[in-house]
């Protein structure tokens, strides 16, 4: 194959891809609904189970169910029969994977799961199988042929499974309404984390509040701005925030002015600065910076002077780059 054919090889199989996982939309019906009210009512967990690429995607399942509040476990059905289905336990409902639901793995499993009266969810492609008929409910993840040219490597039928477990997760959370807050809870950790958990109070130094008073010199506004190395300083008037001098400010201030020892800081400052709350989002606070293009922001706590959030301060968290 030259380059171009390559690339177009690339897209068709997205196309094809994307038309067969379309098509499963029309499976789901009332067995969906049965499916989702089982692992609402039950008081265990949801144990995935499924052999091969089936139980790729079933660890893929359980992770999804878990940051999104079902608890859930991933149980190979290899191992399963081997000592593992001492994980289960009676409340558990299970979720079997596997596109032809007759593999040797799943006959064998399938009759201690029932003798234990869990209740079992079946993800398959063949609705006939030994699976499907002896689960409480059928998820059908049909699929007419897979991507792979010799229509053996499973491509579109495990996609087929994927999207079904996402559709159940994603329909729980609907139904719980887990919101964003939930939802950080189980991901304290990485960007994704601090995003979602991150204040404005959790990066500003507190050690380092710049502050001037509206008749100070310029002089030491100067060594206000340096000590406290934040390239700005807030101007009060009786613990009121009235303006601001950055860095900015004092170069302007000196390319406008022959003479400068005069000057005090309510002649240089800059009024109606940017002000968040410190309660408020770290990603807020970005948004706020990004939309006035600044680097910094003057913080309040009931509404008075808290300190400065630099970018810098977010830089470093990972909330911004």
């Amino acid at each position: 194959m030259d380059k171009k054919s390559i690339i177009e090889f690339g897209k068709e199989v997205i196309k094809l891809q994307s038309e067969s996982i379309n098509n499963i939309s029309k499976y789901i019906d009332k067995n969906f609904e049965k499916a989702i009210q089982i692992i609402l009512k039950s008081t265990g967990r949801v144990v995935v189970t499924g052999i091969g690429k089936s139980a790729i995607i079933a660890n893929k399942i359980v992770a999804t169910l878990n940051s999104t509040g079902t608890p859930s476990i991933f149980m190979h059905a290899a191992d399963a029969i081997h000592g593992d289905l001492g994980i289960i336990k009676s409340d558990d409902v299970i979720i079997c994977i596997s596109k032809s639901g007759n593999t040797p793995e799943i006959k064998e499993l399938v009759p201690f799961i029932k003798m234990n009266n869990n209740q079992l969810i079946a993800i398959t492609g063949d609705k006939s199988s030994f699976l499907a008929k002896n689960s409480s409910v059928i998820l059908n993840s049909f699929v007419e042929v897979e991507v792979c040219p010799n229509n053996l490597a499973p491509t579109n039928s495990t996609t087929a499974q994927l999207v079904i477990g996402d559709a159940i997760a994603v329909t729980l959370v609907k139904i719980k309404g887990f919101t964003k807050n939930d939802f950080a809870k189980f991901h304290p950790g990485g960007n994704l984390g601090k995003k979602l958990l991150l204040k404005v109070k959790d990066l500003v130094e507190s050690s380092l509040i710049p502050s001037n008073k509206t008749n100070d010199s310029i002089n030491e506004v100067i060594i206000e701005i340096s000590e406290k190395m934040l390239g700005i300083t807030a101007v009060l008037n009786d613990e009121k925030i009235v303006g601001v001098i950055t860095d900015g400010d004092l170069r302007r201030t000196l390319l406008n002015h022959k003479e400068i020892k005069n000057l005090t800081a309510q002649d240089i400052m800059s009024v109606n600065p940017q002000i968040i709350d410190h309660e408020s989002l770290a990603v807020e606070a970005l948004e706020l910076m990004k939309k006035h293009k600044i680097s910094q922001l003057v913080t309040t706590k009931n509404d008075k002077y808290h300190g400065i959030l630099h970018i810098q301060s977010l830089i470093k968290e990972g909330i911004a780059s």
